[in-house]
């Protein structure tokens, strides 16, 4: 029988489980996002594949519980909810924009802890951590309500009736807000000798995105870094066609990392 822990159930959704699969897909979604579309992500691989998305603090059916403080806590409980699972067969990390930045967070952290690592790291519409680039995000927690909505509203793949709404609105802005802050609290200096990671980057971008420092991935691991631009706007991977791309992709780099 294939169970779940309480703590697994609620910092993890897996939509399609499948203990026999060969690798780990861990999914981090963006800034306010729940797990629902990434964790459907699963039905796009074959069973060699199992897909989790993570669920920080403040939704779904965390909704009741504070919302985390900082990068060291959201790091620390996805990492001590997750570590016997990573221990077990090989893993990848793929995060999209705030997600990105947690999943690199925890990469580090796992590599410098437990001497663990992804077999390959996902990054999609993010700044290298390290870079310039990367400095503007860290102050978008401060602005006012309307700011964030417009920011929303250009970044778009937020559902409009979200926005309409306003406890749902409200909701949104919040946890935003809240997320953003956690950003804040997370730092990366690159040392000049010490590049911490040794697996694979591929980093994806939507060609109609502001276009991000992706090449300053280089700097953060010894392995190869590639870069796709892929047709739209910052929530490009919504759409159906680069969901496929997407997904095809991940897995020819999953099952020839072993090789």
């Amino acid at each position: 029988v294939f169970l779940f822990s309480l703590g697994m159930e609620k910092v993890v959704a897996c939509s399609y489980k499948r203990p026999n699969a060969l690798y780990r897909l861990i999914c981090f979604p963006w800034a306010g996002g729940g797990t629902s579309r990434l964790a459907r992500w699963g039905r796009l691989f074959s069973s060699s594949i199992e897909v989790y998305s993570v669920r920080l603090p403040g939704r779904e059916c965390r909704i009741n519980e504070p919302f985390a403080q900082d990068m060291t806590s959201v790091v620390n409980e996805i990492t001590s909810v997750l570590l016997k699972d990573l221990q077990e067969k090989p893993f990848a990390f793929f995060g999209h924009s705030f997600g990105s930045y947690i999943s690199f967070a925890v990469a580090l952290h796992l590599k410098e802890k437990y001497g663990l690592e992804p077999i390959h790291l996902f990054i999609s519409g993010a700044h290298a951590p390290h870079s310039e680039a990367f400095l503007p995000i860290k102050r978008l927690h401060d602005v006012e309500d309307e700011a964030i909505i417009a920011h929303t509203k250009i970044l778009g793949g937020t559902p409009f009736e979200l926005l309409q709404s306003e406890d749902l609105r409200k909701n949104l802005i919040l946890t935003l807000k809240e997320d953003l802050r956690v950003l804040q609290t997370f730092s990366f200096e690159k040392a000049e000798r010490n590049i911490p990671l040794s697996c694979d980057i591929t980093c994806f971008d939507g060609s109609e995105d502001t276009a991000h420092d992706l090449e300053a991935w280089n700097g953060v691991t010894s392995g190869d870094v590639s870069i796709y631009k892929l047709p739209g706007g910052h929530f490009y991977l919504l759409e159906p066609s680069n969901e496929i791309f997407l997904t095809k992709h991940i897995t020819i780099c999953l099952e020839y990392a072993d090789l």
